[in-house]
């Protein structure tokens, strides 16, 4: 039985590790052909291996490195049909505006915001010459609200996401390729173990907002990449799609007693 994906080609950029990785996993068993873009070499050749992919060392911030991620996409495979724009980072020191420094800030927005337009500048002439293809890009459901857990730039860079994916979204609709962007919710992913390593109240404050109860799994964040990715959501676009446990749309979670 054929998958989902079967055919296309998809590169993803952070896909060594996280959603990242789990949606590589994804697409490849749903019959992609993988192309990841990451900066770690260690483990980048070998994940690639094993999805029957390939793997290209990619400082998403360069766009020469970024043009010749997809350059290889086209070359080795054959075509570009999805572009999951994922790579980000949230550094400690980006933190209150009272408290973060203007290389901080730049730091996020240059990883996080700058390199979703430089793969998308990057993927979109391929897929306008096929007349198709999907990008979509990672935000996050703190684009949606204000989290009081302040990590300004990463807040900012991601709100900046959702605005340049609707733009384009609209933008390039009647061309056949379809720009969505991907708002999780907290993820049980690195990122979020290093946070409950380094600041357990931190994190525990996220964790209460989550009406399941629970950070996401990055195989459930996957599963909506890969929709988004294929022909089952092809009147999908320009949109904000949230996977976040319910937590955009909490006013309280609710307590067990609430049942009795």
């Amino acid at each position: 039985m054929s998958g989902k994906l079967e055919g296309k080609v998809g590169v993803i950029t952070g896909g060594c590790s996280g959603i990242g990785l789990a949606t590589a996993r994804k697409f490849a068993a749903e019959g992609a052909k993988v192309v990841i873009g990451d900066l770690d070499e260690v483990n980048g050749p070998r994940i690639a291996a094993e999805l029957g992919g390939s793997f290209i060392k990619t400082n998403v911030t360069d766009e020469a490195e970024v043009e010749a991620l997809f350059a290889h996409a086209k070359a080795t495979f054959g075509s570009v049909d999805v572009a999951f724009n994922n790579a980000g980072i949230s550094p400690p020191d980006d933190d209150s505006i009272l408290k973060t420094g203007i290389d901080a800030w730049r730091r996020v927005q240059e990883v996080n915001l700058t390199s979703v337009y430089l793969c998308c500048k990057a993927a979109l002439p391929y897929m306008l010459e096929q007349g198709k293809g999907s990008i979509i890009n990672t935000a996050s459901f703190v684009a949606i609200m204000g989290a009081a857990t302040s990590q300004i730039s990463y807040t900012a860079s991601k709100g900046g996401v959702l605005a340049m994916t609707r733009e384009l979204g609209v933008q390039f609709a009647q061309k056949g390729i379809r720009v969505n962007s991907l708002c999780p919710g907290p993820v049980n992913t690195p990122l979020l173990q290093e946070l409950f390593a380094t600041d357990p109240e931190r994190a525990a404050r996220r964790l209460i907002h989550v009406p399941m109860g629970r950070f996401a799994e990055p195989e459930e964040i996957a599963n909506a990449v890969s929709f988004l990715a294929s022909d089952e959501s092809s009147f999908i676009t320009a949109t904000d799609f949230l996977v976040d446990g319910g937590l955009s749309n909490a006013y309280v979670t609710p307590l067990d007693a609430d049942f009795d």
